[in-house]
């Protein structure tokens, strides 16, 4: 039985800077952001749900979905996030589980959710939660260098996401992530000890 720990932090945490350390050390990494880019791409399994739910002002001149126009979209109409959420969310449960169940050989599963505190299917799915966290000033900075939204466009985000205690209530562990890089790889190694220890725990167990 795989051994899964769900990684979740809000935007611009450094999610993806803690979970490519993980990988160096043989987690293999599951990251549902990166599933639905895969579902919503030109020939994505979802692009045809979201072309007839939105019309053709969601979609790019390559027929992928244009993620700015769409999260305009939702931001403003609630009934249009969940709809999307309906299309979405399905498949990529049902593919983030395959790749769970394919990586049986691997020492443990790292699932990246960004939305996991929001979600309850994807916490019971998870033997451990592990958040990153930083400041929200952090996040805000962070997000505006590498996307050029203002500090007002990175706020509303964050507003929709789980505060930062409500993420670090459901945590079992936590990397904080509000200085340098270098301070990351001893909070990871430790991490990454434990989880062995865990996985090899449960793997007995299910013998």
């Amino acid at each position: 039985m795989t051994f899964i720990v769900g990684l979740t932090g809000g935007i611009g945490s450094g999610k993806s800077t803690v979970a490519e350390l993980f990988a160096q050390r043989g987690a293999v990494l599951v990251d549902t952001d990166a599933i639905a880019h895969q579902l919503s791409s030109p020939q994505g399994e979802a692009i045809g749900a979201i072309s007839a739910a939105f019309g053709s002002a969601v979609l790019r001149a390559d027929g992928g979905l244009d993620r700015a126009a769409m999260r305009r979209l939702v931001f403003a109409d609630p009934t249009a996030k969940a709809t999307l959420e309906a299309i979405l969310h399905p498949l990529i449960r049902q593919r983030s589980d395959a790749c769970c169940a394919a990586a049986e050989a691997a020492p443990y599963v790292l699932l990246i959710v960004p939305l996991l505190v929001e979600s309850g299917s994807y916490r019971r799915r998870a033997d451990r939660v592990l958040v990153v966290d930083c400041d929200e000033s952090v996040q805000i900075t962070r997000v505006m260098a590498r996307s050029g939204l203002t500090a007002d466009a990175v706020a509303a985000i964050i507003a929709t996401q789980a505060s930062r205690d409500e993420r670090r209530a459901v945590a079992d562990d936590l990397v904080y992530n509000d200085g340098e890089p270098e301070a990351l790889q001893p909070q990871v190694e430790g991490l990454h000890r434990r989880y062995l220890v865990l996985a090899g725990a449960k793997l007995n167990a299910g013998r």
